[in-house]
């Protein structure tokens, strides 16, 4: 049975049987999760009975009452009388098999996992129907956000068209980083030292973090089939303060988006850094922030926003999926399926006004010689920006495209990048509208 979490309410104190749950992964999120449980004690029907983690001892925490069983064997937990495992190892293997196994022995399963759901999300919530079990996993996607119970529920009477979203805080605080005057590999450095970025932050920086979170997304508000690997990634390395300055003429800031789209029988999909205008919701966003922007049919938009990283805000969405589960199951109701997600053609091919900018060494005709690349794209310039006080010899400009294909603008910046007048390969971004 398919839930996408709900937001942590207050609740009468327990009157019937506890409903025993294990944490599987007493890492950062773990451990939030089991404060936030002892914090709320007499308030919920949940007993925390057991806590399994690779190498356990040194993971044992005083504050945990002694009838904890505590334990590295996940055959331990899953031979319990435990009624719901709490998925919080990441990644794809252990995983994996953990949850399948979980679901088959009768145990309902509540995970925090992105890329587990993205690749395994279907499959795992047929086998939730097949046995019976509820499979829930609203902290999957901004964390603490209920946005995946908002699309799944609160907006289940629209037809959701379009989500737009900044999902990956990492790639936010880099940005932000950027636009007040920092470079890359600095602000990289500094994400890493307040927390932000891990040691390796490959999958944020190059969007394969958000990619995952754009296909639950997709699974579940537009109710799409998605193969992670179908949907447009691109880098926010290549991004610098000048890029910045130009988005700011053109009324505009630089954010990591993740849009999913429907329309004509096709999804439309793609992570990628783009400019969106100051008046937008995306502009705003700071830090560790997320925000999705829902648009239906009939409802319009609708926006979700708040803290999407850290411990505290996901154990809210992990501690409300499990309050969710205990709802269900103590009403003796089995929750209703949805229809099966339909697998569409994905493509990254959007129309929309894109952003150009170049590094030349300066030389008569180089506009002209732009210019005629993009004449033979039936591509048409809005605009040419350039800044003073540049070197000639790597001088920046800019160039704004009336809305086209990206794979028009990307077949033009194919033809450009062979023109000898060029310091560094040009960069695309589209703008946002």
């Amino acid at each position: 049975m398919l839930t996408s979490g709900s937001q942590l309410d207050e609740t009468r104190p327990a009157t019937g049987p506890l409903c025993k749950i294990a944490i599987v992964g007493f890492g950062t999120v773990g451990r939030a999760v089991a404060q936030l449980l002892y914090a709320r004690a007499g308030q919920h029907s949940l007993e925390l009975t057991h806590i399994c983690n690779r190498n356990v001892e040194r993971k044992k925490a005083a504050w945990v009452p002694h009838q904890v069983c505590w334990t590295d064997s996940i055959d331990e937990v899953l031979k319990s009388d435990v009624a719901v495992v709490v998925e919080l190892i990441g990644g794809l293997n252990p995983a994996h098999d953990l949850v399948r196994r979980a679901l088959q022995s009768g145990k309902s399963v509540v995970t925090a996992n992105k890329q587990l759901i993205a690749r395994h999300g279907t499959e795992l919530i047929e086998l939730a129907r097949e046995s019976q079990q509820h499979l829930a996993f609203g902290a999957c996607v901004a964390g603490g956000v209920p946005v995946l119970s908002g699309l799944h529920e609160g907006l289940g009477g629209d037809r959701l068209l379009k989500l737009r979203g900044i999902l990956n805080g990492t790639c936010n605080y880099i940005l932000t980083r950027i636009e007040s005057g920092a470079l890359f590999a600095d602000a990289l450095e500094e994400a890493k030292q307040a927390g932000f970025a891990e040691a390796d932050a490959t999958d944020d920086i190059d969007g394969y973090d958000a990619r995952a979170k754009l296909v639950v997304l997709a699974r579940v508000g537009l109710n799409a089939e998605v193969i992670p690997e179908k949907v447009l990634c691109r880098s926010i390395r290549e991004i610098g303060p000048v890029d910045f300055e130009s988005a700011h003429e053109l009324g505009c800031t630089i954010r990591q988006v993740s849009r999913a789209e429907l329309r004509d029988g096709q999804l439309f999909a793609a992570v990628e850094p783009a400019l969106v205008p100051l008046a937008s919701p995306l502009a705003s966003v700071s830090g560790g922030q997320n925000l999705i922007i829902s648009t239906g049919e009939y409802g319009g938009e609708t926006v979700f926003a708040g803290h999407g990283a850290g411990g505290n805000p996901t154990a809210v969405a992990v501690v409300s999926d499990l309050l969710h589960i205990v709802r269900y199951r103590g009403s003796g109701v089995a929750e209703p399926d949805r229809p099966a997600a339909t697998r569409y053609e994905v493509s990254g091919d959007f129309e929309a006004p894109h952003y150009l900018r170049f590094v030349v060494k300066d030389s008569p005709g180089i506009i002209a010689a732009l210019a005629g690349v993009l004449s033979r794209q039936h591509i048409n310039i809005d605009a040419v920006l350039q800044k003073p006080g540049y070197n000639k010899s790597a001088l920046p400009f800019v160039i704004t495209l009336e809305a086209c294909r990206t794979s028009r603008a990307e077949a033009a910046l194919a033809e450009m990048r062979g023109f000898p007048f060029l310091v560094q390969q040009p960069f695309r971004m589209p703008i946002l509208r």
